[in-house]
């Protein structure tokens, strides 16, 4: 009796990762399979390696969302409706929400929807840099600025954080972020501000004090607080053309190194056909939002020039509306609330979509490292 019971109080003895070496040599050789689902579908130990803090974060694809519009009552318009933050897992192949952020935060002030604007959704401006999502402007219920502090969430510590107070909160701005640091620059705040409307601020992730926002030369003009737009970080310099659609457009570029202001080209300028992206701050692309026609930037030549997709791939980019764009992939949201991959590496470049949670709608979508799942075990 004592034997059996001593035998079962005696641990089993861990299976190896890879038979006939240690652990941490099996780890290393894993790492360099770039597919993360293959090992994940060989067994649970290797399942398990993928989610656990000693195998590098694989990129996953991180979305804000809202509920749907669409409403079985004819004229019945939702207003307000939650904001959801989600990451699509490509080793599960599914939608996991993200923490929620401590009440304090004020994630649940910010809409999307209000009874004043019939036609319109209010811009919800969300940036990714450092490996980290930031929530950096919108509006309230009385349309004034929703966020005081950005809202941070670490993919790696499954953690949100409040960064410092912006100084001189705002929306309908520009945002974006260059080299791990984070800007934003004109917009209105509670109300109409030449002096908010021409400033810009910065505040740098890669600073773990992160103590204050830093004021920035400001712009020549206030013709950048029209709408909410991106500014695009390119080759330590950031983009920003001040309206979409079809309306005449200005462009004005910041450099970031020089903290100076300078006009974009005409050239650069005409490209600006609906979103644009840089893969890793070095290449530009942008799809044209009503022919769905996807361009790449040559620097050199001051030009764009189209890139060929697969046929009838124009027709699922058509209404391209946000655009991220990361390791040879661009991630689309349509105006019908599709979002489609186009990888631009291939000739012609594949186009797929990925399926989104039933009832919700995409607003800005990004790419980050994996959320830490300390139930991965259970994946």
């Amino acid at each position: 009796m004592a034997t059996a019971a001593a035998a079962r109080s005696t641990p089993a003895k861990q299976i190896a990762l890879i038979d006939g070496l240690p652990d941490h040599i099996s780890e290393i050789c894993l790492s360099l399979v770039s597919r993360p689902s293959l090992l994940a579908a060989v067994c649970t130990r290797w399942r398990r390696l993928v989610y656990s803090p000693e195998f590098p974060p694989f990129s996953s694809l991180y979305a804000l969302f809202v509920a749907s519009s669409s409403d079985p009552t004819p004229g019945l318009r939702r207003v307000n409706s939650a904001i959801r933050l989600m990451c699509f897992d490509p080793v599960s192949s599914k939608w996991d929400p993200l923490p929620p952020p401590p009440p304090e935060l004020p994630l649940n002030r910010i809409i999307y929807r209000h009874p004043s604007y019939i036609s319109f959704n209010l811009p919800i401006q969300c940036v990714s840099a450092s490996g980290k999502l930031v929530i950096i402007a919108g509006s309230n219920q009385e349309l004034s600025p929703a966020i005081s502090h950005p809202l941070i969430f670490d993919p790696i510590s499954s953690a949100w954080t409040s960064g410092p107070p912006i100084g001189s909160p705002r929306r309908w701005c520009a945002t974006g972020a260059c080299g791990g640091v984070i800007y934003i620059a004109s917009g209105v705040s509670s109300q109409f501000s030449s002096t908010v409307a021409k400033s810009i601020e910065k505040l740098d992730l890669t600073d773990h004090n992160r103590s204050n926002w830093e004021k920035l030369r400001e712009m020549r003009d206030l013709r950048f607080s029209r709408e909410a737009i991106d500014a695009v970080g390119w080759r330590r310099k950031l983009l920003m053309v001040n309206v979409k659609g079809d309306a005449v457009k200005e462009g004005a570029i910041y450099d970031v190194v020089n903290d100076d202001w300078e006009a974009m080209p005409e050239e650069m300028v005409a490209g600006w056909r609906g979103p644009v992206a840089a893969m890793e701050e070095e290449t530009l692309y942008s799809v044209d939002e009503k022919k769905g026609t996807v361009r790449i930037y040559d620097a050199e030549k001051t030009e764009w020039r189209e890139v060929r997709v697969v046929e009838g791939g124009e027709e699922l980019l058509k209404g391209a509306q946000q655009i991220t764009a990361v390791a040879g992939k661009l991630c689309i949201i349509t105006v019908d609330g599709r979002i489609v991959m186009v990888d631009v590496m291939t000739e012609p470049a594949k186009i797929w979509t990925v399926e989104k949670p039933q009832g919700l709608e995409p607003v800005s979508v990004h790419v980050l490292p994996r959320m830490s799942r300390p139930d991965f075990a259970d994946v």
